[in-house]
């Protein structure tokens, strides 16, 4: 066994020191999640940019600045009514908020004070959703206003100041924002609110699959040039041989999971300490059952591009059926497929773990799959492998 595990240790080391097979295989992953990232920014709430021409500048112009820049996804950009004629005319911009020079004259005074919109076509969804926020603003301050008319009417000749009435008002209308009578509350479903908890999954078990058939195409690689072979006048069994390539399989598909799963610690946060160990437990088996696999790749190609190809098919088979970027119906005949795909019970595993704050007791039926697949692929590998072309 300890030679199993010098071979294991001596391929790792060749691995870490070939920086072409480094770059590939932790390099890439890495510069996929960080495209993912960066597109979707881990965010399922609007983000935009309300383009504003104050020309009111006064009380409750900028009361309404205010709230617009407290909107959650919201960028307040203020411009001078020249800058925004011109963005308008270049097309730079598809819509503009006026605030009148009248806006607060207008609602002390209680007349109707009115915001203006201007607008090449239609804005846009990007400018029909910013204008809907403004309404939805604009609503909330005239609103304000009718609460405070009524009460003022109400108390009319009660021995009531308006400044009293003012604060009472106020302090009512504070409460109300803080615990609304109706609140809203968001529900994503067919996928996590955070696109890193939701790819990261699939990202581990996708580069995990590429980093086994990379280490099956070498295999056969040393079998077509006798390094095998040569490996067994160092007093090594064919078992010891195999072990030891299966051990070496197993540690760079755990040392790639480390990496990343460590990135998303750091950079993410997205674990506990008790979740990232138990991330690491299911990527460790994980990479066992692919190392299982990719051992019977190993031993029934005869060249490497056909190793190669095979991996390949294989794992984009894998990907498919496991719904590693998807969510697969339940009720759905594909569901059904998908469970002869190993992703799925990695990505079913991860997702318990990383999402929904459970233990590896939760993920016992998924591992124990996984397990199952991994010593029925040392088995058929096993009584497959080749040391030499055509021969045991």
């Amino acid at each position: 066994m300890k030679r199993a595990f010098f071979i294991a240790f001596n391929e790792v080391k060749l691995y870490l020191q070939d920086r072409g097979d480094l770059a590939f295989s932790l390099l890439l992953p890495i510069i996929t999640f960080a495209l993912l990232y960066g597109a979707f920014g881990g965010q399922t709430m609007f983000e935009g940019t309300a383009y504003i021409v104050d020309e009111d500048k006064g009380t409750y112009s900028s009361v309404l600045l205010e709230q617009l820049g407290e909107v959650e996804g919201l960028e307040v950009e203020l411009l001078t009514p020249s800058e925004a004629e011109t963005k308008l005319e270049r097309s730079d911009i598809l819509l503009v908020l006026y605030i009148p020079e009248d806006f607060t004259e207008a609602l002390v005074s209680g007349d109707k004070a009115e915001l203006v919109f201007r607008q090449r076509g239609n804005g846009e969804q990007w400018g029909q959703v910013v204008s809907s926020i403004v309404r939805g603003v604009a609503e909330e301050i005239n609103q304000e206003f009718q609460v405070r008319g009524q009460v003022s009417e109400s108390l009319q000749g009660k021995g009531i100041s308006q400044d009293q009435i003012e604060v009472a008002v106020q302090e009512f209308l504070a409460q109300e924002r803080e615990t609304p009578v109706v609140g809203v509350r968001e529900e994503v479903l067919g996928g996590s609110p955070d696109f890193v908890n939701q790819f990261l999954p699939g990202i581990v078990t996708m580069y995990v699959l590429f980093a086994i058939a990379m280490a099956a195409r070498v295999i056969v690689e040393e079998r077509r040039k006798g390094t095998l072979e040569r490996l067994l006048t160092t007093r090594l069994s064919v078992g010891q041989l195999f072990i030891g390539k299966f051990f070496a399989s197993v540690s760079r598909g755990f040392v790639q999971t480390l990496i990343l799963l460590g990135l998303s610690y750091a950079v993410f946060q997205i674990f506990t300490p008790l979740s990232f160990l138990s991330s690491l437990v299911i990527a460790l088996i994980f990479a066992g059952t692919a190392s299982g696999i990719g051992l019977i790749i190993a031993s029934i190609a005869r060249s490497e591009d056909g190793a190669a190809w095979i991996a390949v098919v294989f794992s984009v088979t894998s990907f498919m059926l496991g719904g590693t970027f998807f969510e697969i119906a339940r009720d759905s005949a594909f569901y059904t497929l998908s469970r002869l795909s190993i992703n799925v019970y990695a990505n079913d595993a991860f997702n318990v773990i990383i999402n929904e704050g459970g233990s590896l007791g939760d993920v016992g039926p998924q591992l124990g799959i996984l397990a199952g697949v991994m010593v029925v692929g040392l088995l058929i590998s096993r009584l497959i492998f080749r040391v030499m072309p055509g021969g045991k």
